[in-house]
């Protein structure tokens, strides 16, 4: 029988793509999504964390200020420090740079307006928990939903996470003038990922395409193998 993964969803005041992952990860045998609260501040059991998008806490001050100082995020932090897998999509890969886990920025798009649109993307990065389906180099198609996506870095970091191989999506046509047409970004050790493309809307083939079900279906097998005994008897 198939061991169930405990992937904890993390919803934040203003959260509204919660159900949307929720439902992702339900496709997947072997993964089981549990809520976990803003407030919360024990991991317990779980395997893996995500953070959906939204607009948490309204986006005041600017995109992921505000839930980068909640609670939860000490947990994320040490739980991410562990080498657990954690993954930010959309408003949660701003709020995973906000707090420092994962380098750079988000700033608004340029022309600063809001793009709601699929994507042509590039794989470069199939080494994490939630890229492993992939070969690099696959296109992929991606629904988009922000108006602070402008990946920003300084062009020493820059240069460190080409060289570090840390860049995980590019926009094959850059949409809102991210540095390097960079859309997605793993930390160094490729335990942390963030997109700013939707990959749980689609996870469903009644949409047309369901390429975001790879990045799921990638953390079922990276956990499984995570659970694997590192060693067997001998007979």
């Amino acid at each position: 029988m198939t061991s169930r993964h405990r992937v904890g969803i993390v919803r934040f005041p203003g959260t509204n793509c919660d159900l949307d992952t929720w439902e992702a990860l339900s496709l997947v045998p072997g993964l089981e999504p549990l809520w976990l609260s803003h407030k919360e501040k024990n991991a317990g059991d779980l395997e893996a964390i995500i953070l959906p998008g939204g607009f948490s806490y309204g986006d005041y001050l600017r995109t992921g200020a505000i839930a980068a100082r909640a609670p939860v995020m000490d947990l994320v932090g040490d739980f991410a420090e562990k080498g657990h897998p954690v993954l930010g999509i959309c408003n949660g890969f701003q709020i995973l740079a906000e707090a420092g886990i994962l380098p750079g920025t988000l700033l608004p798009n340029r022309g600063r307006t809001f793009l709601c649109q699929d994507e042509s993307l590039v794989m470069e990065n199939c080494r994490t928990p939630f890229t492993a389906f992939f070969d690099p180099g696959t296109p992929i198609t991606l629904p988009i939903a922000h108006q602070e996506g402008r990946f920003f870095i300084d062009s020493d970091q820059l240069q460190e996470i080409e060289k570090k191989g840390q860049v995980l999506l590019r926009y094959q046509k850059n949409p809102n003038g991210s540095l390097r047409e960079i859309a997605g970004l793993a930390n160094e050790r490729g335990n942390v990922v963030g997109l700013m493309p939707h990959p749980e809307r689609r996870a469903f083939s009644l949409f047309g395409k369901n390429d975001g079900l790879l990045f799921f279906r990638s953390l079922a097998l990276a956990l499984d193998r995570q659970s694997l005994p590192t060693s067997s008897p001998v007979h």
